[in-house]
């Protein structure tokens, strides 16, 4: 019997415990991805043995040197191995380098480390030929390589620095200063032994390139790390899934290894698109697991478990990137997504489709970076990613990872940033697809014991003072920015990370012990500032936001002046406080203490600011449209027929809370794709009925994906209100790239009047009215100034296009008077109806000019952001 799903093709996997293989030869079933499915494979009449000659690398684990051994059939990974990282000192000497030889060989293979550099425009250099002697012997220190192309430069992370800056920037830091001296040395020590022991950080970061499946001239080696194995082989289609066939040696550091060589007629003994497990004999028992470095996995129809697949397509099917990489803007606006949902029909989109179809939307839109969920492959899709089971596969229910290729390509050609949302928090406990118990200890990837385990997300904690777990994490960062090209990471549960308690039922007050004691897990947070060496060193470039609940001090300051490296933060607390304001009357409504929320930042550490994002979409949970607007939006949201109180009233403070927190909360913003027109409902995943221990039952939905999509057709109907919250939003969104007001150094609050419930501020050359009275209007109304002129309106979000009332006159000018008001030098009259944000530009600001003066007015103190239960 042969399972098949578009166009793949699954011969059914033997039973676990079957006696019916054949040890004498590797018999080739169906490859799933081939296209021609009667290709069959010449073997050796005689296997060799590769227990003597194969190349067995010594993996460093504490202070263990890798002490490689070579062999002719694994030279270019030898040469891997045995080439240093890139000093800063040998980087100024590498245009005199030249090479002996002139046989030619593959950099990926050779000298991976001399790849295609980016430029400042993210553009990729010409690839750069480097030459290998005819034995293609190691590359080390005292060899000449001669780089080709005018722009090939190499990739230099950065030496740590002093890491004292942090107290120049925060004096209130040096009573901790033991504590963050002690994580400073901590890295330190770790750079260190990572120079030592793996050559650096740059040739650590590449485990990808020796551990799972690597392709060579001569054949396939896989090399797994599981020291709890008694007993290893490589199963699959390509030997029957004959567990004598293809039998794994293990290293003193717990590295099993085999080298498959090619069929006698030059094919790779492993055809593409193969399933492969690892089968191994475990102190938990014998299991098959999917490859821990696995670059790919499938759900044959039908089964349970996944299968890993052998991914490795001829060249004419390998996607080709045609686009170079966008700079990164000076501010974010950030369209957060999920491939699975983003059709408006009942079921899991596509890669392709979203390509097609929702980039162009995101684009219109004014949005400059794509922010995508549950990228990383996920057996539970209710988990919205979050349970990662392979780190290093993109999800194979969206399509192949040609087709995410070709995503992230068409993005780049539109302008777009695309950020992943990564996970490194924590990891799926499914034992049969994922790490969970992978060579058959608690321990291996994960701490074992409690420490161990999330009791809330039911999940297994990476252990970050394991240098294999290191070297793992640290390559899934960079694999996704070289193999794929995204443009950064939004880095999940990083709160969860850094304290050991997770962020779970604690109240963070502020006080600085809170993050600098016992409770902080140095080991994690030493392992974010290594990633983000690695990311900024590698890939200037790229972006790195963190989830930090919590509110770190030093959090998105460099590692080399002692911060943890990020260059935002996620300013979660906005969106709880929206959500606490909401189930309040409009009469409890405070000004200020809106105004902190959105201004309780730390200096020099940037945040993305988010009304809503998905967390509030869930099932369980309301969006701001919701919250504002309930059960009407049913019935009321056609404009054929009339509205309602609730229907007016949620208009238009949805439009006013997203301009708000866009224009005052941060430097950069996020929205969860469909909220920016107020998309009603909740998400739902598909799920059947829970059954838990105790005998309670949890209904499920019956498997439905009615509310596990997004309803695109409600924002672009022009016969429905939704379309005047998404024009709004678009508008928004070309306000800030006309005029860049998220970044703009000028910032200065004037007005925050309780009674009249009006805030108005200044950010850049523009000036933001806001009146959230729910029933008083103001005529006559004077508002301070800086800069002296004649200003128009630019943003009203009364307007009919909008779905307001059309209250303000745009043809009007408005001209500033001398003589103090609100602390500022000048000011003007200006009609502010009720509920309603209004933004004003001085008429001759055809492009955005920062002010002629600078004031900044700062809240110093530092509240913390609210821990979800």
């Amino acid at each position: 019997m042969v399972y098949t799903i578009s166009g793949i093709r699954f011969p059914p996997l033997p039973s676990l415990h079957s006696s019916t293989f054949r040890a004498d030869l590797r018999t080739a079933s169906l490859p799933v991805f081939l296209r021609n499915n009667s290709f069959s494979r010449k073997i050796l009449a005689v296997k060799s043995s590769h227990d003597s000659d194969s190349l067995s690398s010594a993996i460093a684990e504490s202070d263990k040197v890798l002490i490689p051994q070579d062999q002719d059939n694994s030279a270019s990974l030898t040469d891997q191995l045995e080439t240093p990282d890139i000093t800063p000192e040998d980087a100024q000497n590498l245009e005199d380098l030249t090479m002996e030889d002139e046989d030619k060989y593959n950099i990926s293979e050779a000298a991976s480390r001399y790849r295609p550099i980016e430029d400042g425009q993210g553009s990729v250099s010409s690839p750069v030929d480097v030459n290998i002697q005819a034995k293609k012997t190691p590359v080390s220190v005292g060899k000449k390589v001669k780089i080709v192309g005018d722009d090939a430069k190499p990739k230099i992370i950065p030496s740590p620095g002093a890491g004292q800056k942090i107290y120049e920037i925060d004096p209130t830091l040096l009573p901790y200063r033991e504590h963050l001296d002690f994580r400073y040395g901590q890295y330190k020590r770790l750079r260190d032994e990572i120079n030592k022991h793996e050559g650096g950080l740059d040739t650590f970061s590449r485990g990808y390139e020796k551990f799972g499946f690597t392709r060579s001239t001569t054949g396939i080696t896989y090399r797994e790390w599981a020291p709890g194995a008694k007993s290893a082989a490589l199963i699959g289609d390509f030997n029957n899934w004959n567990p004598n066939a293809d039998v794994m040696t293990k290293n003193e550091f717990g590295v099993w290894e085999i080298f498959l060589p090619n069929n006698v007629d030059g094919s790779p003994p492993i055809p593409h698109g193969s399933r492969v497990k690892i089968r191994m004999d475990t102190p938990s028992g014998i299991k098959d697991s999917i490859p821990a470095w696995i670059k790919f996995s499938v759900q044959a129809p039908g089964e349970i478990p996944y299968s890993g697949i052998y991914y490795d397509p001829p060249e004419e099917e390998k996607y080709v990137f045609k686009h170079p990489q966008p700079k990164r803007p000076k501010s974010l606006r950030i369209y957060e997504s999920h491939i699975g949902m983003s059709s408006p029909e009942p079921k899991i989109n596509t890669y392709v489709n979203f390509r097609d179809e929702v980039l162009p939307r995101i684009k219109r839109l004014g949005y400059n970076a794509v922010q995508i969920m549950a990228i990383q492959e996920h057996s539970y899709y209710a988990s919205f990613g979050y349970h990662v089971t392979n780190f290093f596969a993109p999800s194979s229910r969206f399509g192949t990872p040609e087709d995410l290729k070709s995503l992230i390509d068409r993005a780049h050609e539109l302008g777009l940033l695309v950020l992943m949302d990564i996970v490194h928090s924590h990891a799926s406990n499914n034992t049969l697809d994922g790490l969970n118990m992978f060579d058959g200890t608690d321990g291996h990837y994960f701490y074992s014991g409690s420490r161990g385990h999330h009791w809330m997300w039911d999940s297994r904690l990476f252990n970050y003072g394991s240098w294999e777990v290191l070297r793992y994490l640290l390559s899934n960062a960079r694999w996704w920015l070289d193999e794929y090209k995204f443009d950064g990471f939004r880095f999940d549960g990083v709160t969860s990370m850094m304290y050991t308690h997770h962020g779970l039922q604690v109240a963070f007050t502020g006080n600085y012990s809170e993050y600098f004691g016992l409770a902080t897990d140095v080991d994690a947070v030493v392992y974010l500032m290594l990633a983000n060496d690695v990311i900024h060193g590698l890939f200037p470039e790229a972006v790195t936001i963190g989830e930090d609940v919590s509110g770190m001090p030093t959090f998105c300051l460099p590692t080399q002046d002692g911060g943890v490296g990020f260059d935002y933060r996620l300013h979660m607390a906005i969106a709880d406080k929206w959500i606490e304001i909401l189930k309040k009357q409009d009469e409890e409504w405070k000004m200020g203490d809106i105004i902190h929320t959105l201004t309780n930042r730390r200096w020099l550490e940037k945040c993305v600011a988010y009304a809503e994002s998905h967390d509030q979409a869930l099932v369980g949970d309301k969006t701001i449209a919701f919250w504002l607007m309930d059960k009407d939006m049913y019935d009321f949201m056609a404009l054929d027929r009339p509205s309602t109180p609730l229907i007016d009233r949620g208009i238009a403070l949805h439009k006013m809370i997203r301009l708000i927190t866009m224009s005052l909360g941060g430097e950069g913003y996020l929205n969860f794709m469909g909220n920016e027109f107020g998309h009603p409902e909740w998400i739902d995943f598909p799920r059947g009925d829970q059954h838990l221990p105790n005998g309670r039952v949890i209904p499920g939905n019956n498997y439905s994906f009615d509310k596990c999509r997004r309803r695109f057709d409600l924002g672009d109907a022009d016969y429905l209100r939704y379309r005047g919250m998404q024009e709004f939003d678009q508008a928004m969104q070309h306000l800030e790239e006309k005029f860049g007001f998220m970044t703009a150094e000028h910032q200065y609050i004037s007005r925050k009047n309780e009674g009249d419930k009006m805030i108005v501020f200044e950010r850049g050359n523009l000036i933001f009215v806001f009146n959230f009275h729910w029933n008083n209007s103001y005529s006559d109304y004077r508002i301070g100034c800086l800069t002296p002129g004649k200003y128009k309106i630019v943003l009203d979000s009364d307007d009919a296009l909008f779905g307001g009332f059309s209250r303000l006159n745009h043809a009007a000018e408005y001209f500033t008077s001398e003589g103090w008001h609100d602390d500022r030098p000048r000011s003007f009259l200006i009609y502010a109806p009720s509920r309603t944000a209004v933004v004003y530009a001085l008429a001759a600001d055809d492009e955005p000019a920062l002010a002629d003066e600078v004031e900044v007015e700062v809240e110093v103190e530092v509240e913390p952001e609210p821990v979800d239960p």
